[in-house]
């Protein structure tokens, strides 16, 4: 088994922890926090042990799972990594593109795996139809969040909206073109609210939204593509397919037939496949454990955290526009 070290203990770090710990791959060795009395009163009360430097962990590690403010990610990434350690980064995987640029060259020279924590591509809803997404061609997604005073001190757009970025670059595959954004402050020094709207070189638009002051929380992403349709609600963790195909010559009783101005009828019928249940940070980490033991590429890597991080910045840039 791996052993794994959780670098931060707070409320994301406290959630891998127990993870990591129940994981029958990998094999906590503990964490470190820089706050000691967080840092003594989680070690009494969990029985984690507690690392008196963060020098220390990364030395007992092979995989170093990074759960710190994202200000400090390149640093914590860097000392890891020159350390010949496996990094595992929360999003976004750093504070600047250059920084997460670097991460990437410090890991291939020290032929060290890295991933990027984009929970939601392992979310069982996402994985049930991912698959099933090919050449999507219009998208809409919608991440609304009840206000939260963590996490407001940076942009909604690398606290929440990131999560889209990512999902809807690993399905469309091809550059993105133009960006076009608003943003707006209610509550923040940095919006709250933001729309943005992707357009990529093989015509497909992405229209995203994300809130981080609303009445009630939504992760919704829909998909359209030719003959189909597909809905994905990442927090009822649950989808919807619909489909398109030529009618038969004689329909059933109970077939949905639409006929166009043409006279062409298409049958419209349910395609919604099983969704099965998961711990989707559980197996982020685990998925990862394996791509080290098995030599393959990780699920989420280091170049997608930076696209997706990449595109954040433009968004963000063209709320001046």
């Amino acid at each position: 088994m791996l052993k794994i070290g959780v670098l931060g203990a707070g409320h994301l770090g406290k959630i891998h922890l127990k993870l990591a710990h129940q994981s029958e791959k990998l094999d906590l060795i503990g964490f470190y926090d820089p706050n000691p009395e967080n840092a003594k009163k989680l070690s009494a009360e969990l029985g984690y042990r507690a690392f008196g430097t963060i020098e220390e962990l990364i030395e007992n590690s092979d995989i170093v799972d990074i759960v710190t403010p994202t200000l400090s990610h390149y640093e914590c990434a860097k000392l890891a990594i020159e350390a010949g350690k496996h990094i595992f980064l929360e999003k976004p995987i750093a504070n600047s593109v250059a920084e997460a640029e670097e991460i990437i060259s410090l890991a291939k020279k020290h032929n060290v795996k890295g991933q990027v924590g984009h929970v939601e591509r392992f979310n069982p809803a996402f994985i049930a139809v991912k698959d099933l997404i090919e050449n999507p061609m219009f998208i809409e997604t919608h991440r609304l969040a009840e206000f939260n005073p963590r996490g407001t001190d940076v942009p909604v757009v690398l606290d929440l909206m990131i999560h889209d970025i990512d999902a809807i670059l690993s399905v469309v595959k091809s550059k993105v073109k133009e960006v076009h954004s608003s943003g707006v402050a209610v509550i923040s020094d940095s919006p709250d609210i933001a729309n943005a709207r992707l357009v990529f070189e093989n015509g497909c638009v992405a229209n995203i939204t994300s809130s981080r002051i609303s009445l009630k929380n939504m992760r919704k992403s829909r998909f359209f593509q030719r003959d189909a349709y597909i809905s994905v609600d990442y927090l009822e963790k649950s989808c919807e397919v619909v489909k398109m195909k030529d009618a038969p010559e004689v329909p059933g009783e109970w077939d949905m037939i639409l006929q166009n101005a043409e006279g062409v009828k298409k049958q419209i019928y349910f395609d919604n496949p099983d969704v099965k249940t998961n711990n989707a940070i559980l197996d982020e980490l685990e998925s990862f454990a394996e791509a080290i033991e098995n030599d393959t590429e990780t699920l989420v890597t280091l170049e997608d955290g930076t696209n997706a991080l990449r595109i954040a910045y433009q968004i963000i840039e063209a709320f001046s526009k």
